[in-house]
């Protein structure tokens, strides 16, 4: 038979018990939710999150008769996102700020024509290339700005934003920099066109691309300046390894399946820039 003070005390006991019990649960449960990967989570989500400037034609532009926002890396991605059962939420910024955003994770990735290099690699994870391109170099058509090869970019007004990799070769050649901050296509052609700047390098479809569109300005590719064979992807953060899996398992099915040269041709007037070019680059 129980002793009158034990009885007493068996609330209390059992009360005890209780709290132990639902602190181990929440402990459990808090346990649980840091083992979730990037990918459990956008799983669960449902939806992709993706930086991408909008202003950069035509890999990611707002269509000028819907204003819809279209290209060929927004396109991909949305097929991407599709084959993974996911909606996509884009967000619009400029490249300066779609590294810092993967990082924090503001954003999942990023998708902007984004070039695949030894020191992104060492920071950021990228998804398999989908785009294959070299550098070139946009000048004036009248004198050719005084630049027919790397080494006359000594000097040179240089437009581009400040963290690209065509800016650093701009920077490594000596040219003076002119920093654009997601400006569009036309302002950057427009101020070459005029003399306020001299030169954009930059991906040599791109440029081929608008150059034709536009064909009244004073500006040209310079012939004999091919450098910097890149190839480019979805870049995310280091540690998103599940996340770069399942995006990379979609993109082998969609160059299987050709929807990747549908998509390239497209918006590159028939260039299959999914495939690497074979061509002979400038020394």
């Amino acid at each position: 038979m129980l002793k009158v003070h034990t009885i007493k005390r068996l609330p209390i006991i059992l009360l005890l018990v209780a709290v132990m019990l639902i602190t181990a649960a929440c402990g459990g449960n808090k346990a649980e939710n840091q083992k979730q990967s990037a990918w459990d989570k956008i799983e669960k989500k449902g939806e992709l999150t993706v930086a991408t400037s909008g202003t950069l034609y035509p890999a990611s532009f707002h269509d000028s008769n819907s204003d819809k926002l279209t290209g060929y890396d927004v396109e991909v991605v949305r097929e991407v996102a599709k084959r993974l059962g996911l909606k996509v939420k884009f967000v619009e910024m400029g490249f300066d700020g779609m590294l810092t955003s993967v990082n924090s994770g503001k954003v999942d990735l990023a998708a902007n024509d984004i070039a695949i290099t030894k020191d992104r690699e060492k920071k950021f994870a990228f998804s398999t290339p989908y785009k294959y391109s070299f550098g070139s170099a946009i000048v004036r058509k009248s004198d050719s700005s005084g630049i027919h090869s790397l080494e006359d970019l000594k000097g040179k007004k240089a437009a581009g934003e400040a963290t690209t990799t065509y800016m650093a070769i701009a920077r490594k050649h000596g040219a003076e920099e002119v920093i654009y901050d997601n400006a569009t296509n036309d302002q950057y052609l427009r101020d070459v066109s005029t003399g306020r700047t001299d030169v954009i390098l930059n991906d040599y479809y791109l440029q081929k691309l608008a150059i034709a569109y536009y064909s009244k300005l004073n500006i040209m590719i310079e012939p004999h300046i091919r450098f910097s064979p890149s190839n480019g992807g979805m870049i995310m953060k280091k540690d998103n390894q599940e996340l770069k899996k399942k995006i990379d398992g979609a993109l082998a099915k969609m160059k299987e399946d050709g929807t990747i040269t549908e998509l390239s041709k497209k918006f590159f007037g028939g260039e299959d820039v999914s495939k690497k070019p074979n061509i002979k680059f400038s020394k």
